[in-house]
């Protein structure tokens, strides 16, 4: 085979694989959609019947929660791609990464009808990483062992320090890998079984997120299976920090600040700033709601909010402008200014910081993400 034709034949095959990507994205969308369309159906024809309505809220905030898990995998690889996602470099205990990733899995691993086994040292263990990232790995494959295993099957998670290494295995009874592909498996959209049967064959992402991810703390992970139907294995490795220094515990947080405050919202999604803002005013808070920039920005001196959260894409005048003309405003040179904006790579952060925002928050956004902001920051 002449180069020209290997480069050929590698078009053709990153052209499929694009081209399967594009169909399984829309197909995973399209999964978490059908039972959120559901549950607003039997929230509108049983609205007097409020087991039925708690049960599709529980559903429908079950399947948003995953939508916003395969965006935020999206756009992580792309952040590593292009270089532009750090990590933070602190004082780890193993068992304490272990505990998050548990949270952030087994909701899922319980709703697949899976046991799930968890075996940790005694003693604590330290390393060096980022607390949030690791938590991912780990609860990416997880994930991934839960996903690729019928229901009812058996995964094992354990965690150990050898030898000046710290090893994270997870392995499962699933539908195993075969020999072909434990290397490619790590590789973008690349899945161990994509047919039509499997209602779960997912983008092909995590595994690779997760190499991506253990590779910048300056580890390794690798897959072990013994063919089709044998089940997985994967093992993280990363290095053990000998020399622990232990913190002295953290002072016990204060009560969260329960001072009442007035409110700017300015988004064009009219459905979501009316929710919020119904939300905010059932707490007692006093909230002034835009539907476009110059809206806002004619309310604001009037009102002088003491927090205004601001969606980027606005009509008439876009976040960015209505920050920099708010932060003019005299009456307004202690508000706390936060973006609500489905953009959040990095880029889209430094421009918010630039234009004057102090926070910056990344859609869906819950009333959580909010009362924690008007808690812990104020003017």
């Amino acid at each position: 085979m002449t180069v020209r034709q290997g480069a050929e034949r590698a078009l053709l095959l990153a052209d499929r694989r694009k081209d399967e990507f594009l169909a399984t994205l829309a197909h995973e969308l399209r999964n978490p959609l059908a039972p959120i369309r559901t549950g607003l159906d039997i929230m509108r024809i049983n609205a007097s019947d409020p087991v039925a309505c708690e049960r599709a809220r529980s559903i429908m905030e079950r399947q948003l929660k995953q939508m916003v898990r395969l965006v935020d995998d999206l756009l992580d690889v792309s952040r590593i791609n292009t270089g532009k996602l750090t990590i933070r470099r602190e004082q780890l205990m193993l068992q304490d990464v272990v505990n998050d990733a548990l949270e952030l899995a087994r909701p899922f691993i319980a709703s697949q009808g899976h046991t799930l086994h968890v075996q940790v040292p005694d003693q604590a263990v330290y390393l060096v990483g980022d607390a949030t990232r690791l938590a991912q790995v780990v609860s990416n494959l997880l994930h991934n062992a839960a996903k690729y295993t019928a229901r009812g099957g058996s995964i094992t998670l354990e965690a150990a320090a050898r030898a000046g290494q710290v090893e994270l295995r997870v392995r499962d009874n699933g539908i195993g890998i075969a020999p072909a592909l434990l290397h490619d498996i790590f590789e973008m959209f690349i899945q161990a079984d994509s047919s039509l049967e499997r209602s779960t064959a997912g983008l092909g992402v995590g595994l690779s997120l997760a190499r991506k991810l253990v590779e910048l703390h300056g580890g390794s992970i690798r897959a072990d299976s013994d063919g089709d139907g044998h089940g997985s294995t994967f093992t993280v490795t990363l290095p053990q920090l000998s020399d622990a220094s232990v913190a002295a515990p953290a002072a016990e947080a204060l009560p969260a600040d329960a001072r009442l405050h007035r409110i700017l919202l300015a988004d064009d999604n009219v459905d979501f700033v009316n929710g919020i803002g119904g939300l905010l005013r059932s707490m007692g808070h006093q909230v002034h709601i835009s539907h476009d920039g110059k809206q806002a920005l004619a309310a604001a001196e009037a009102f002088a909010p003491e927090f205004a959260f601001l969606d980027i894409g606005l009509p008439e005048l876009n976040g960015y402008d209505l920050a920099r003309a708010l932060k003019r405003l005299p009456a307004l040179r202690h508000t706390v200014l936060v973006a609500v904006t489905g953009w959040g790579q990095q880029k889209d952060r430094q421009q918010a910081f630039e234009a004057g925002f102090h926070h910056h928050l990344v859609k869906p956004v819950s009333i959580d993400q909010f009362q924690e902001l008007l808690s812990q920051t104020g003017p």
